[in-house]
């Protein structure tokens, strides 16, 4: 039996064309499924075009857009296919996982480092292992699929700029492999017997700062002026200067006593913060209300703060929440 599935195109490389200006998102989501005919031989295709862009140009309220559209034809339709460009897709990836939670189809975002019109492209197998995932019977939840891996939403990052493999699944296994027709899927944790939910909050007031030896920790004065939430990528399991006259741990303090939530996370990709082991992280935690993101991507811990803020910022009720597993983002 064929499913019905939505594609909602939003632009990025894989509907750009040439221009004077460089590449530039310009085909639309009914000419992206002409180059791939053969996906309406296994499943019923409709299409949407709800945005163009590319996806630098991505903002969170486009992320409640997209999120909104789907549940306004989530009993329609069998499952969801996002085409979106490569720069921010784990951020899309992760933020749907928050504003669709639970939900009991799939939610496919791909794209491609090549134009689909391009005479060498990973866009049309990119678009054809997505929907062939879609289609799967036991397929649930937010995925990115990309060169013919699977990927849990929360657990996606682009780790190269032009290559075909530019995504990898940081600190969790690749959920699924895709090989033409055949879908060999991992070992996942226990799906949630809870109904979808859908949010439609988000809160953009979040700042990402990454450490630097030498950075004046004045900084944080500004920045705390202008944001509700921060994240800072710290170094190695979560430490925080304070010796001298760069002493961030002074300034942290204001942050918190001025109920600022402020996330502290890792500027190394895998395995994940663990500020319990230093003096220099043991000593922010015990004197300040702070948060650390233990094994998520930065991607998450930015979009999970967002979804949260959306609902909440009273400190416990976010640490409760942020530390809350949704879509494997956090093992803990």
């Amino acid at each position: 039996m064929k499913k019905n599935i939505l594609l909602i195109a939003t632009g990025g490389t894989i509907a750009s064309k040439k221009t004077i200006d460089g590449l530039a998102p310009g085909i639309t989501s009914d000419e992206l499924m002409e180059y791939v005919p053969e996906i309406k031989e296994f499943c019923n295709v409709e299409t949407i075009q709800l945005l163009n862009i590319d996806s630098t140009n991505i903002q969170p309220e486009y992320w409640t857009l997209i999120s909104e559209t789907i549940e306004k034809v989530y009993d329609k339709y069998d499952g969801f296919v996002i085409s979106h460009g490569t720069d921010t897709m784990s951020y899309t990836a992760s933020a749907l996982s928050y504003l669709v939670q639970n939900p009991d189809k799939p939610i496919i975002i791909t794209g491609s480092q090549k134009p689909i019109n391009a005479e060498i492209t990973d866009a049309r197998k990119n678009l054809l292992d997505s929907f062939r995932f879609a289609h799967d019977l036991n397929v649930k939840g937010v995925y990115i699929v990309f060169d013919g891996k699977a990927i849990i939403g929360t657990r996606a990052r682009k780790i190269k700029s032009k290559s075909y493999s530019a995504f990898e699944s940081i600190n969790f296994p690749v959920a699924a492999l895709i090989d033409d027709k055949r879908i060999s899927k991992y070992i996942r944790s226990e799906e949630s017997k809870e109904s979808v939910k859908f949010y439609n909050k988000i809160y953009s007031n979040i700042f990402l700062l990454k450490l630097a030896p030498g950075m004046d920790p004045d900084v944080l004065d500004y920045i705390g002026e202008k944001y509700e939430g921060i994240v800072i990528e710290s170094y190695g399991v979560g430490g925080l200067p304070f010796l001298d006259k760069r002493n961030f741990l002074e300034k942290l303090g204001k942050l918190s006593d001025s109920g600022k939530i402020v996330v502290v996370a890792t500027q190394v990709m895998l395995e994940g913060s663990d500020m319990d082991v230093y003096e220099v992280g043991i000593k922010a935690l015990r004197q300040y209300k702070i948060l650390q993101s233990y094994d998520m991507t930065v991607e998450s811990a930015i979009t999970k703060l967002m979804w949260i803020m959306g609902e909440t910022k009273d400190f416990e009720k976010v640490k409760e929440k942020f530390y809350k597993r949704v879509n494997d983002d956090i093992l803990i």
